[in-house]
């Protein structure tokens, strides 16, 4: 338990920047705080945000070479060597040290691991941070965004004592919070760890500005004509996101420039499933355009020329094809700029997204004429979709705004009183 108020609040991750899930959810959480009154502060192998109020450590980074060289000798293997074991003690060691650094630093109350206790991508970031909540008691709130269990990559693994031990751990001064009510569930049946549910979110308080005759300078920039359809896929180049199905949508169109756009780079899973596509697109007569180079996040950051508001600002349709996710940040984003969007029905969708009533055009795995007409038929009739796109932002107001973010972050912090 707490034996002072909380006031200083650091957040700790593999990395915190870019546009990325995770660390757009940090940015949320940490509006709410700072809007409570609460001071934040920053951990991790790569941050974005002001050098006064961070605390980097290369080896917090999951692509950090001697991070990338534990995980090719812990998954997909059923043992390891003791020179790994070894390594990763040294590493854990030096990382708990940082942590203690980092609250004395910034004299942090409570911290929030972001995926950090949840997904193995950095096993001795993961295991410093519970021992070191072990350690001090500090008052945290671990956030959970994918657990293990739930990835095939991690399934067969020579770490299961760490995955135990650390991913997540159970400890008195932890409360747990999880991005969907099947994860809850899981965690609930897996490990015996109560848990609350906090959705991703997005500030629907606050009214997009400047979506009518958006100026899209980033079309010409692209070499997409001012008549061509903009068609967004507003994600990483990773398999679950089964961008096939996208380009399927874009090729079924029969326009005269059939073009996608794929805002984020491959992220952490490497170049294969990026090579596929292309070859793919190129098969299907599709032009693919990469932006994740020109794309700064939400607020830029001196040296990029785009937001993402921008990106979805020119967007005439979002393409959201996933076999799998987490919770859907692109479905709240393309709700908030008033964008029509086509979602494959992956499970949170159905479970945690689709009940709220969304009026969105939505496939079950493959793409059919029935689906093309559809979009055909949201893209000609503009009255039909601006009706579409204000009934979401209205659901999306009620059920994935920051006020219920905040509730529900308040009542997990009151908790340590």
């Amino acid at each position: 338990m707490s034996i002072q108020p909380i006031k200083n609040v650091g957040f700790i991750s593999t990395r915190i920047a870019g546009t990325d899930g995770v660390s757009l959810e940090i940015e949320k959480w940490a509006e709410v705080l700072k809007r409570n009154r609460f001071d934040c502060f920053y951990f991790g192998g790569e941050i974005d945000r002001d050098e006064e109020i961070s605390f980097k450590v290369d080896e917090a980074h999951f692509e950090h070479p001697d991070i990338c060289d534990i995980n090719k000798s812990l998954f997909g293997v059923t043992n390891r060597t003791r020179k790994i074991s070894k390594n990763i003690q040294k590493i854990q060691e030096k990382l708990k040290s940082a942590l203690y650094d980092f609250r004395k630093k910034f004299k942090i109350d409570l911290i929030i691991p972001e995926n950090a206790l949840t997904i193995p991508l950095n096993i001795p970031l993961g295991i410093a941070i519970t021992e070191f909540i072990a350690e001090t008691g500090i008052p945290t709130i671990a956030h959970h965004h994918d657990f293990y269990w739930e990835r095939d990559r991690f399934q067969i693994n020579a770490c299961q004592d760490y995955l135990d031990k650390s991913f997540p751990p159970d400890l008195p001064s932890i409360r747990h919070a999880v991005i969907n009510s099947p994860a809850s569930k899981q965690l609930s049946h897996r490990l015996g760890i109560s848990n609350t549910i906090i959705p991703n979110v997005y500030n629907f308080a606050e009214e997009p500005e400047g979506l009518e005759n958006f100026p899209c300078e980033l079309k010409s920039k692209i070499g997409i004509k001012k008549d061509d359809l903009f068609i967004l896929q507003p994600t990483r180049v990773v398999p679950r996101k089964w961008i096939e199905r996208s380009i399927e949508i874009v090729h079924n169109l029969k326009l005269q420039n059939p073009t996608l756009v794929i805002s984020h780079a491959s992220g952490d899973e490497g170049d294969d499933y990026y090579h596929r596509i292309m070859e793919y697109a190129k098969f299907m007569g599709v032009k693919i355009i990469t932006i994740d180079n020109l794309i700064g996040g939400y607020h830029g950051n001196g040296n990029k020329k785009y937001t993402i508001a921008d990106v979805y600002k020119c967007a005439d349709i979002v393409t959201y094809p996933s076999g799998y996710e987490g919770f859907g940040n692109a479905v709240l984003e393309t709700i908030y700029f008033n964008r029509p969007i086509v979602v494959n029905r992956y499970s949170i969708y159905i479970a945690d997204i689709e009940p709220k009533g969304f009026d969105v055009i939505t496939i079950d795995g493959v793409v059919t004429t029935k689906t093309v007409k559809k979009i055909r038929q949201v893209l000609k009739d503009e009255e039909l979709r601006e009706e579409m796109v204000r009934k979401n932002f209205d659901l999306a107001k009620r059920f994935f705004s920051f006020e219920v973010l905040e509730k529900r972050l308040m009542y997990m912090l009151s908790t340590f009183d």
